[in-house]
């Protein structure tokens, strides 16, 4: 019986958290796009280089790099091995890879 209910347990508990993940999932608006894409080709920023970060949605930005907002925007950028990386400020993850 405890058995069961352990495996129980454990389908739901994997389920919600990868629905969880699922909801975290951040998207962009068309409009939204536009304006990010205009305002960093307008603001470019000197490259950083971050050995070991791979540029890729959902990766986390270390703390110890600096983020610029995005004006009419919620969302900040930063130039990371001369790509433009728009990044979630409450949670550094990467939303956006603009080469």
């Amino acid at each position: 019986m405890k058995l069961k209910l352990f495996s129980t347990t454990a389908a739901l508990l994997f389920t919600a958290s990868v629905g969880a993940g699922f909801a975290q999932t951040v998207v962009v608006e068309p409009q939204q796009q536009t304006i990010i894409r205009e305002y960093v080709q307008k603001q470019p920023l000197a490259s950083v280089q971050l050995p070991g970060v791979e540029l890729n949605i959902g990766s986390t930005v270390p703390a110890t790099v600096e983020l610029y907002e995005i004006p009419q925007t919620e969302y900040q950028y930063v130039v990371v091995e001369n790509r433009t990386v728009v990044v979630d400020p409450q949670t550094r993850q990467i939303i956006q890879v603009i080469d």
